[in-house]
């Protein structure tokens, strides 16, 4: 009787090694797969029959407890992650400007000066040559243009990269390093699918928008960059809010760019005033009306264009005013 009995054992100890090399992990007493951690994570057990599958666990976690955000942040010992948005990458230390020691006493005079000798001296060595001055200044460019255009993060991280490799194929020479800065920041804006015309970002740019223009087209040549036309469709939501427009109008903008689009009348055309137009329309047919000259001011183009574009599409449309 022991004989098919310890087959048995070893059987049901292969079916569970199997199981657990599968990924899904159970319990060799009941088959269950609800285990649970202990909250001092110091053991595994099962939930249905009490079974403990590992104790003295090791602990990966901190040796210290904290009991909310706050008091987690000020325990913390690990600086913030890497950064592509500052020069450094954000691995090198600054001098605070508090001047008060561990105590929060304030400095005495001598060590104040001492203090901002230090200072000047860690400024000087946090860029070493040339290079690390024309980044520094790039990417302090770079994060002002951004939170003036209320991109996300991510946009500054690309557009960071993006300028680290132009200057690392010497596309910045014979151009202002604030126009290589304003160019990648449009690439990002555009490969990271965030709605921003030209001439938005113009405008918070110290450059004329035609070098921005030249320059972007060289970066992304040079690059290989892949860049995606710009879809209508992406302005209507920012541009209707600025109008205090209702979603129904928005909705009607939206069906009236797809509509166009399948007869290919998108191919040549702004994308910002294309959208205007769309709302524009949207916005007479459902009687919430809207000036030419209000719809222009929040797109940023010209009453020709709308009326230009509005007669195109009404048209497509079939419909008649």
């Amino acid at each position: 009787m022991k004989r098919p009995t310890r087959q048995k054992a070893r059987e049901d100890q292969t079916e569970h090694e199997t199981t657990e090399q599968e990924g899904v992990r159970t319990c060799p007493e009941c088959d269950s797969s609800s285990l649970i951690r202990s909250s001092d994570e110091s053991e595994i057990s099962c939930e249905d029959c009490g079974l403990i599958l590992e104790e003295e666990t090791i602990d990966r976690g901190p040796e210290w407890r904290a009991f909310n955000h706050s008091e987690r942040d000020s325990k913390s010992r690990v600086g913030a992650p890497t950064t592509q948005t500052m020069h450094d990458k954000g691995l090198t230390t600054t001098i605070d400007w508090k001047n008060k020691d561990a105590y929060g006493r304030s400095l005495s005079s001598d060590k104040r000066t001492q203090m901002n000798r230090l200072r000047k001296w860690q400024e000087r060595i946090r860029t070493k040559d040339a290079g690390e001055r024309n980044l520094q200044f790039a990417l302090s460019e770079t994060d002002r243009m951004a939170s003036a255009l209320g991109v996300p993060r991510s946009v500054r991280e690309v557009a960071s990269v993006l300028y680290r490799r132009a200057l690392s194929e010497d596309l910045i020479r014979g151009r202002s390093i604030e126009g290589v800065a304003t160019s990648t920041l449009y690439a990002a804006c555009r490969m990271e699918g965030i709605p921003r015309s030209l001439d938005e970002v113009a405008a918070v740019s110290r450059v004329e928008r035609m070098e921005i223009g030249r320059t972007y087209r060289y970066i992304s040549q040079e690059l290989s960059l892949e860049m995606e036309p710009v879809d209508p469709k992406k302005y209507v939501p920012r541009f209707c809010s600025e109008l205090d427009l209702s979603e129904e109008v928005q909705a009607k903008a939206n069906e009236i760019i797809d509509t166009t689009a399948e007869q290919g009348m998108l191919s040549g055309k702004s994308p910002t005033g294309y959208a205007a137009a769309a709302i524009y329309a949207s916005a007479l047919l459902c009687n919430e009306k809207k000036t030419q000259r209000e719809v222009a001011d929040v797109a940023q183009v010209t009453e020709v264009t709308i009326r230009n574009r509005y007669q195109e599409q009404i048209d497509a449309m079939g419909i008649y005013s």
